[in-house]
């Protein structure tokens, strides 16, 4: 697990005796270790650390033309290919330094071979064409002097904000990168509409002492920067894969069936929902074969007006009572294609009432399941078992044994009821339950 906020957070660790302090980076997929007792910085790339995980499907298969070509990330979503120009034999999470319109910028290589084809053909890139250079592996001095600009980056993001609502620039610096040598910022900011940022571009120059540089986003791209959970309960897809945004309309949500509803589809940057795309070709192959319903189907008991289709499953629902969803006798899109055919014709098919009822599978929730109080009635019911198997329990343990007299005062009492003058011989029961004289006191008080 990787723990990421604006900017790298920090964890310390022991590692035998040598004290280090860790820094999980996830806007650049690395890690970085320091080691305050010889003072070396040392980053290892860490693949699919939070987002733009890359996966190599072609591992292992050789093809010449994209043997020195390599795909190098920076931060976020900010990629590009290069060429091996060093001669040093660069791989998978090597840092190294390649060239920048001014300077130079460091960033770690994610992909090799031809997968790099695979990624410049989605994107529009000819392998023919000029690319920048990767000059070298970086040093110990070139990480150093990176990771110090790094540690600028959120002090100099804050100021930018400051600075930009004290001029009242209706613009949002949403972040900031660092270009490897120091020598330029990127400053990523969200508007609504054009700004005129020339002269705020001076004062940043003047306080930063960088060159600038203004690129503006959309507020897709900004919650991929921040990121969250959607609804759904997993991590934003904006957050986690997509890295090229493509325009949403509402017409994806009406060819699903989806209510209208703002609330429900608008995600959490406002938009409409980038899932909304996802299911769109599949819906729109499945209206292809549904026929258009533009009047009521004619039968020879009446009319039957189209209520509601399951696009899916390919299946219209007809009512005879146009305000009514009572009574719905479904129809195949094929059927109901051949219904349309014959009402042309002037041929009225008998009546839908003789159509079999659709048997739908029973629908069983699982809520419930999982509740804490689940086990309560069951615990209940075990204790009444318990307190009815002790009560007949207690019939069967073994009797004392009585003594002689005992005994015999228990035949007496089977022989006469209580409340029957027993009499005869029996001095020692009449002795015993002999009734007391009330007004007789006791023989402690006379």
């Amino acid at each position: 697990m990787c723990w990421f906020d604006d900017s790298a957070q920090q964890g310390i660790t022991m590692n035998n005796e040598n004290f280090e302090s860790r820094y999980f980076d996830c806007n650049r997929g690395c890690t970085t270790t320091a080691d305050e007792e010889s003072g070396e910085i040392m980053v290892n790339y860490r693949p699919g650390c939070c987002k733009l995980q890359d996966y190599n499907v072609l591992a292992g298969v050789l093809q010449p033309e994209y043997r020195d070509i390599f795909e190098v990330r920076f931060k976020n979503t900010r990629k590009g290919f290069y060429t091996n120009a060093s001669g040093q034999n660069v791989k998978v999470g090597d840092l190294v330094i390649v060239e920048a319109v001014t300077g130079y910028d460091l960033g770690i290589v994610t992909l090799e071979g031809p997968i790099v084809g695979r990624q410049m053909k989605s994107r529009g890139i000819s392998p023919d064409g000029e690319f920048k250079k990767i000059y070298r592996k970086a040093r110990q001095s070139d990480i150093v002097k990176w990771q110090e600009a790094i540690a600028r980056e959120q002090d100099t993001m804050v100021k930018a904000r400051r600075i930009a609502a004290e001029m009242g620039l209706e613009m949002k610096i949403g972040d900031v990168e660092f270009q490897g040598d120091g020598s330029k910022a990127i400053f990523y900011y969200i508007a609504d509409g054009r700004v005129d940022f020339r002269q705020l571009i001076k004062v940043f120059a003047e306080e930063f002492r960088i060159r600038i540089e203004m690129k503006q986003i959309g507020v897709r791209q900004e919650a991929g920067l921040i990121g969250g959970i959607g609804i759904c309960g997993r991590e934003l897809c904006c957050a986690n894969y997509i890295t090229n945004f493509q325009s949403i309309t509402t017409s994806a949500a009406r060819c699903q069936d989806l209510s209208l509803n703002p609330q429900k589809l608008a995600g959490q940057c406002g938009k409409l929902k980038c899932c909304l795309n996802y299911e769109v070709a599949t819906y729109l192959d499945a209206q292809s074969r549904i026929p258009r319903v533009t009047e009521p189907l004619e039968f020879e008991d009446g009319q039957a007006y189209l209520m509601k289709t399951d696009i899916l499953k390919e299946v219209m629902y007809f009512s005879y009572d146009k305000s009514s969803m009572v009574k719905l006798y479904p129809l195949d899109a094929e059927e109901v294609r051949e219904i349309i055919k014959m009402n042309r014709n002037g041929i009225k098919p008998e009546s839908l009432q003789d159509e079999p009822e659709p048997r739908m599978p029973e629908f069983v929730t699982a809520v419930g399941d999982d509740s804490i109080t689940r086990f309560d009635n069951l615990e209940r019911k075990k204790n009444k078992r318990r307190r009815k198997g002790n009560a007949g329990a207690g019939n069967d343990k073994p009797k004392q044994e009585l003594k002689p007299v005992q005994k015999e005062e228990a035949k007496q009492e089977a022989r006469h009821p209580e409340g029957e003058n027993r009499g005869g011989n029996n001095a020692h029961y009449n002795r015993k339950h002999k009734p007391r004289n009330p007004k007789a006191a006791p023989k402690n008080e006379q």
